[in-house]
C-alpha cells in the first residue's frame, strides 16, 4: 500500500534518533498523517503478510469489554498481548474497558435522615458508559453529529493499565452516506503496530458501516510520535523494495456488535509477499 510505504520512507529519511523506555533506540518523526479510501480495498499490507486472524481477534477482544486476555490467549490461542499481561491474564482498564465500560461518576442527592426536606448530601455513584453503543446510536439517529468520539485515554487510570493506550481516540464522521473514521495515535511502532492499527480500525469502520446502513468511506490516521525501532530498519527497507500487490476485500456479516465472531469477517483475494519477522520492543 503506497500510503504506508510513503510513511516508512519519510520517517527513514527525515526522522531523528531518540532513546526511549524500551532500551532500543528509534528513528522518530513528529505528526505523521495518511489516509486511505476503503472503497479501494481493505488496507491489509501486501508488501508483507499480516496475520489477519490476529487482527480481527484483537478487534473482537476490544469489543468484549474485558480487563484480561484470557479469551484471546486461552480460548483463541492468540498471544499478541501476552508480553504486557500479568500471569493471570489481567491487563487492567485498557482498550476493551474504555470502549465498552468507560468509568464515570454520576451526582445524586441522598436524604441523610429519611425525612423529605431535611438534611441532604450529594454523593457520586460510579457508572459505566458504553462508547461503542453510543456511537452506533448516534450514527443511526444523528449521523452528521461531530461528537461521535471514542476515547481510550483516562488519566486517572493510567497507573492501573498494563500499557497506556497508544491509539488514544477515534472519531466517526458521515459524508454522502459514507462512514469515515479518524484515528489519533500518540505513539506508533511503524513496523509492527501501525499495520495492525490500520487493519483493525478499518475493519471496525467497515463493520460499523454495515450495522448502521452506511457505506465504508475514508480511514484517516494521525500519529504523533511515528517511529521505527533501529532493529526494524532492515526489514522495512526490504518492504520498500517490494512491489505492492492489489488490496484484498473484506466482507463483514452479522447484525449486532456484541454478536460478531471471527467467521463474520471474510478476507477475499489476499496475496501478500512473504512475512518479515520483527522483534517486539516491550
Amino acid at each position: 500500500m503506497k500510503q504506508y510505504l510513503d510513511l516508512v520512507d519519510r520517517v527513514l529519511k527525515n526522522g531523528v534518533r531518540k532513546e526511549n523506555r524500551t532500551g532500543v533506540d528509534t528513528i522518530s518523526s513528529f505528526g505523521e498523517f495518511y489516509k486511505v479510501d476503503l472503497a479501494d480495498g481493505y488496507p491489509l499490507l501486501t508488501t508483507k503478510k499480516v496475520p489477519f486472524r490476529s487482527v480481527i481477534l484483537e478487534l473482537l477482544w476490544y469489543l468484549r469489554g474485558e480487563d484480561h486476555i484470557r479469551w484471546l490467549r486461552d480460548e483463541n490461542n492468540c498471544h499478541i498481548w501476552d508480553a504486557w499481561a500479568a500471569e493471570d491474564g489481567h491487563v487492567g482498564p485498557i482498550y476493551p474497558v474504555m470502549w465498552r465500560r468507560f468509568p464515570y461518576y454520576e451526582e445524586q442527592e441522598v436524604d441523610l435522615d429519611g425525612d423529605a426536606g431535611t438534611l441532604k448530601k450529594m454523593v457520586y455513584d460510579k457508572k459505566e458508559y458504553d462508547q461503542i453503543r453510543n456511537a452506533l446510536e448516534l450514527l443511526k439517529t444523528d449521523p452528521h453529529s461531530r461528537r461521535i468520539v471514542i476515547s481510550a485515554w483516562h488519566p486517572g487510570l493510567l497507573s492501573q493499565m498494563a500499557l497506556p493506550p497508544c491509539h488514544v481516540m477515534f472519531v466517526f464522521n458521515v459524508a454522502n452516506g459514507r462512514l469515515n473514521c479518524h484515528l489519533t495515535q500518540r505513539s506508533g511502532d511503524i513496523a509492527l503496530g501501525i499495520p495492525f492499527n490500520l487493519a483493525c480500525y478499518s475493519a471496525l469502520t467497515i463493520a460499523m458501516a454495515r450495522l448502521t446502513g452506511l457505506e465504508p468511506g475514508l480511514f484517516a490516521h494521525t500519529i504523533v510520535d511515528a517511529h521505527i525501532y533501529i532493529n526494524h530498519v532492515d526489514g522495512l527497507r526490504e518492504q520498500l523494495s517490494r512491489e505492492p500487490r492489489p488490496l484484498p476485500r473484506l466482507e463483514v456479516t452479522g447484525n449486532d456488535i456484541d454478536e460478531l465472531t471471527l467467521e463474520d469477517f471474510k478476507l477475499v483475494d489476499y496475496n501478500p509477499h512473504p512475512r518479515i519477522p520483527f522483534e517486539v520492543a516491550v
